[in-house]
């Protein structure tokens, strides 16, 4: 396998970010890291905005998460909440029916065994209904500060695309990523490739002409581009 030169695609990255936030061109972090901002790393908080962040658009992952967190800033406060009304402050979040029942029931579970805090083990943390290895390892990055490989469909089509590995789903390609990057890029890869991957890695027909790391990609995959 060819050396894959983590630095300089880390460093070229980073700078592609830096400009475009100093362009002001739009919001420049995935809406869980700018919910974990804006509530300052609170788990709950993370925990809530990266359940409802699944299958749902960013701009609608802020606006209902900031919806239900002013409402239920706590477990507790959700426990006691109706259905009907969490269905209600999270619409139109996609499953938002499922990531209510999902909720009301890690609320239950958060109160009962963890004295109402988010358990900071990614063991842990899959025991919960409705969370995943890539909601577990987000929740463990921002609300936790602590190494971990978040992988959604960005991270997972870019690392094929580029050529680092070659697998078939985000769980494998999570696996693949933790045997060859090195960890102090752990906590930078999903913030960095899920705004590359919205902005210019596109799954179909990529704005390769723009492509601040093309030198570094194999392109596999990739047949129309701009």
């Amino acid at each position: 396998m060819k050396k894959i030169n983590w630095d300089a695609i880390f460093k070229t990255l980073e700078k592609w970010r830096e400009d475009l936030c100093a362009a002001n061109l739009g919001a420049a972090d995935p809406s869980v890291t700018t919910v974990a901002e804006k509530y300052r790393h609170d788990p709950w908080a993370v925990l809530v905005s990266t359940i409802l962040s699944l299958r749902t658009k960013d701009e609608v992952t802020l606006v209902t998460s900031k919806r239900l967190l002013e409402k239920a800033s706590t477990p507790e406060q959700l426990h006691v909440m109706k259905n009907e009304k969490i269905e209600k402050l999270i619409y139109p979040a996609g499953f938002y029916r499922n990531k209510t029942a999902s909720l009301k029931k890690i609320a239950a579970i958060l109160l009962e065994q963890y004295n109402g805090q988010v358990p900071q083990s990614i063991e842990e943390l899959l025991n919960l209904p409705g969370v995943g290895r890539k909601t577990a390892n987000l929740v463990l990055v921002e609300a936790y500060d602590k190494d971990a490989l978040c992988v959604d469909i960005h991270v997972h089509r870019i690392s094929n695309r580029m050529g680092w590995l070659e697998s078939k789903n985000p769980d494998k390609t999570e696996m693949v990523l933790r045997e060859i990057m090195p960890v102090k890029y752990w906590k930078r890869l999903n913030y960095l490739l899920v705004l590359y991957g919205q902005r210019l890695c596109r799954p179909l027909s990529p704005f390769c002409s723009s492509c601040v790391i093309t030198k570094f990609c194999a392109r596999n995959g990739v047949g129309r581009s701009r």
